[in-house]
């Protein structure tokens, strides 16, 4: 359930496919030019997760083949996954902080242009993000990571049995004081951020300024993210896509949460600055003849949190500015998500505004198809009464030819983008195309594949990965995770 509506199961709707003939005659089908590049279609697979990389961010046969079956496709536009630009270990996440990483980043680009027959342009989605901590249990919370201040003191002088403890008891003795206090005790004895770090897990904020390296972000970010997109370029890639989206650093900035004194927050001219300086330094960093956009909110839909409105204001300050593209998305915050479990991280997309960007079949009597279109098709009418013909993606629970072809025609985005349908299959887009649509594999809107992200190991669809009765072409077995139990790769088309 998400935002106070009751939850009901909404069925997947039935649709009509194209013929061969109507799919050439659809906008979907036609090409558009988007920065330095022409799609050959309107067709968007958007940035998706898969854990398929080394543990220090390298590309693996997985990885190659995981991008290779999405190729198979031949999309307009296949974005690779969010793509770390420090230097610094992020798990199984593909990183391009460093030219080490090109070398792998150049077989990727080669795969996917031999896999689509040169017919599919391929972005990459660089990403920055702060420090986020498991939710750590009590004892060790409180014991190695709790700064004791005379706050916790005085709160513990109110506690009947523990004055003497309070006020000339060693910090070790409180500790253990603190310890022995019952949990809602606890809570009234901590401010709301160590709250915070023991209920939820520390996270850091681009408001923490009294962190020296969260001040220095507009001094840092820049020249990272410039020096990222250089590699892409550098590997062959045929554009960026700046992540600006969802529960990371650039997003923080745009945020109405975003309350930072030093010229880069508290008003929406103040909010955009950093992400506009970005976007200055990637585009000095790879020329006028490169593509380069971003993937940002329409809504985060948490309290306090920029709506529609700062979204069509970023959106036009964006476009002014050069960006070739502007993919919408909504929601995935950490503001909202629920409180993980001892041991483990939270995860952004487990609350309210989680479920607003993946929306399931059951979110509500709406259902998730084409449900965030509206705020693709405000920014995009924005845009252009500002005089501006950028491109803007729009996504959000796309799943047939004819609500693809609609939002075409309706204006309410220039490129349809589809995740969990393209993970579902592959082979969609070709077979609309093809007049195949009749044996395309639909998504169930379930979020299946979100669950296995929230894990960090290997996505796969529930569609396709029990499914060990047809090898991929030139593959003597199939392919599967370390458990034995899902395959790795879709069955071939």
């Amino acid at each position: 359930m998400a935002g106070g509506h009751k939850s009901v199961r909404v069925p997947i709707p039935e649709t009509r496919w194209p013929s061969r003939d109507e799919a050439a005659r659809s906008l979907l089908y036609s090409p558009i030019r988007v920065g330095a590049v022409e799609s050959r279609t309107r067709t968007w697979v958007p940035a998706m997760v898969p854990w398929r990389a080394t543990d220090e961010g390298f590309v693996t046969p997985e990885v190659l083949e995981w991008y290779g079956r999405f190729a198979d496709g031949k999309p307009g536009v296949l974005v690779v996954e969010a793509t770390g630009i420090r230097d610094v270990p992020s798990g199984p996440l593909l990183r391009i902080g460093h030219d080490r990483f090109l070398p792998g980043l150049r077989d990727l680009v080669e795969v996917v242009r031999r896999r689509s027959e040169g017919e599919t342009r391929l972005f990459i989605q660089c990403i920055d993000f702060l420090a986020v901590k498991r939710r750590p249990e009590k004892e060790k919370f409180i014991r190695r990571f709790l700064s004791l201040t005379p706050h916790h003191r005085a709160g513990l002088a109110r506690l009947a049995g523990f004055e003497r403890t309070a006020v000339s008891g060693t910090d070790d003795d409180v500790r253990e004081a603190m310890l022995a206090i019952s949990h809602t005790e606890l809570l009234a004895l901590l401010d709301p951020r160590e709250v915070e770090d023991l209920e939820f897990g520390y996270r850091e904020r681009v408001t923490d300024v009294h962190l020296p390296h969260v001040a220095e972000l507009p001094r840092t970010l820049p020249p990272l993210f410039a020096a990222a997109a250089r590699r892409a370029r550098d590997a062959g890639f045929d554009g960026v896509e700046l992540h600006f989206a969802h529960a990371y650093t650039m997003a923080s900035f745009l945020s109405r949460t975003n309350t930072r004194a030093d010229g880069y927050g508290g008003s929406p001219q103040g909010r955009v600055r950093l992400p506009l300086e970005v976007y200055g330094a990637a585009r000095s960093s790879v020329g006028a003849d490169f593509t380069l956009g971003c993937r940002y909110l329409g809504d985060e839909v948490i309290a306090g949190g920029s709506r529609l409105d700062d979204a069509t204001f970023y959106g036009v300050e964006f476009a002014r500015a050069g960006m070739d593209f502007l993919s919408i998305s909504k929601g995935g915050k950490f503001d909202d998500a629920k409180q993980p479990h001892v041991g483990e991280a939270v995860y952004p997309y487990t609350g309210p505004s989680g479920h607003e960007c993946m929306p399931t079949v059951r979110i509500d009597e709406r259902g998730p198809f084409g449900r965030n279109l509206p705020l693709s098709a405000a920014i995009r009418a924005a845009v252009r009464t500002a005089g501006l013909a950028t491109p803007v993606v729009g996504a959000g629970g796309i799943n047939s030819f004819e609500l693809a072809e609609a939002a075409l025609r309706s204006g309410d985005c220039d490129f349809v983008a589809a995740a969990r349908q393209s993970l579902a299959d592959p082979d969609w887009w070709r077979k609309m195309e093809m007049g195949r649509g009749a044996e395309v594999r639909r998504c169930l809107f379930t979020n299946y594949c979100e669950g296995l992200d929230q894990k960090h190991v290997p996505v796969t669809c529930q569609l396709w990965d029990r499914d060990f009765t047809k090898s991929d072409t030139g593959r003597d077995s199939i392919k599967k995770t370390a458990d034995g139990r899902r395959r790795l790769e879709p069955p071939p088309g």
